[in-house]
């Protein structure tokens, strides 16, 4: 059951996440980047602070500190710097098939950082989505090699990869001592400190008659269900199984991504950009298939009353 509930909110985490693209996009139509970080993560503080008034402040040893410190850089902090800026210039779909190297990247670092081995379809399957990437960059009909809009935006998506790939390693490590609230609690925190800065500069531009209703809706999305909801499934299931493994999950990113923007925000990929997209999933699915049988073997026994 512990199993089964773990996969069930990798599978929630991943919906969530997914349509956190689209809704990114739609906050990003009437609030500045920085402001709408900030407020998302805020909002987020305030509801983890009233857990540290019931709870108690999190108890991290000296080295636990640094290392949720670090962590905290990397994911919220640099991973949302990197994603928010780039869905201002790059699709939706594009962005969440990029996204989706993310367990290519933790592959190649858990078998440095954290000794979980790989396997050498992990690193056909990097060469394959290389060229799926390559196909979903250089599609689109607007491509150029000037370094401004979709390929700006596109390099921009590519460091939320590497961030977020970093992150689940020390969120890994951080699992062995730590409980999911506890990290996540300190993310959100830490998160929020940085963003204050750059908000408070922003801050005096910010016209908030023009604020649009569609966005603040998409506002309250991001908080509730991308923030807070979706960290605390995906750090629970980091304490409970392998990193390579719960990234596994982040696969279906793109194709929650891809219908939501399809209904929501009526953007589509290109016929090139299409089997990029198809050769990045084949590609990660060759890389993690030992996972999913593993999977498979686990979820099997269970029997399903109706």
């Amino acid at each position: 059951m512990n199993n089964l509930t773990t996969y069930a909110g990798l599978i929630l985490a991943v919906i969530f996440w997914g349509l956190s693209f689209v809704a990114t996009k739609i906050a990003l139509e009437s609030i500045p980047v920085f402001t709408l970080i900030f407020i998302r993560f805020f909002l987020s503080a305030v509801f983890f602070g009233l857990l540290i008034l019931k709870n108690g402040f999190p108890r991290f040893s000296s080295k636990g500190r640094r290392l949720v410190f670090l962590t905290a850089i990397f994911e919220p902090v640099l991973y949302f710097i990197f994603e928010t800026k780039g869905l201002q210039y790059t699709s939706a779909p594009k962005a969440s098939l990029i996204i989706a190297m993310i367990p290519l990247v933790v592959l190649v670092l858990a078998s440095f950082v954290l000794k979980e081995r790989a396997k050498t379809a992990g690193f056909f399957g990097i060469l394959i989505s290389l060229f799926g990437i390559w196909l979903l960059i250089t599609g689109a009909r607007d491509f150029s090699w000037d370094f401004q809009g979709a390929l700006m935006g596109d390099i921009l998506i590519f460091g939320a990869v590497f961030s977020a790939a970093i992150y689940i390693i020390c969120a890994r490590h951080l699992g062995k001592k730590y409980s999911s609230l506890e990290i996540t609690t300190m993310q959100t925190l830490y998160g929020t400190m940085f963003f204050a800065l750059p908000f408070a500069w922003e801050l005096p531009g910010v016209q908030w008659s023009l604020v649009s209703g569609r966005s603040m809706a998409a506002l309250v999305y991001l908080t509730i269900f991308a923030t807070i909801a979706a960290y605390l499934f995906y750090n629970h299931a980091l304490t409970k199984i392998p990193a390579a493994r719960a990234a596994i999950f982040i696969n279906g990113i793109p194709l929650v991504t891809i219908v939501g923007s399809w209904f929501l925000l009526e953007e589509t990929l290109t016929l090139v950009q299409a089997v990029g997209g198809v050769l990045v999933l084949a590609a990660i699915f060759i890389t993690s298939f030992p996972d999913l049988k593993t999977l498979n073997n686990k979820i099997k026994p269970i029997n399903v009353v109706r």
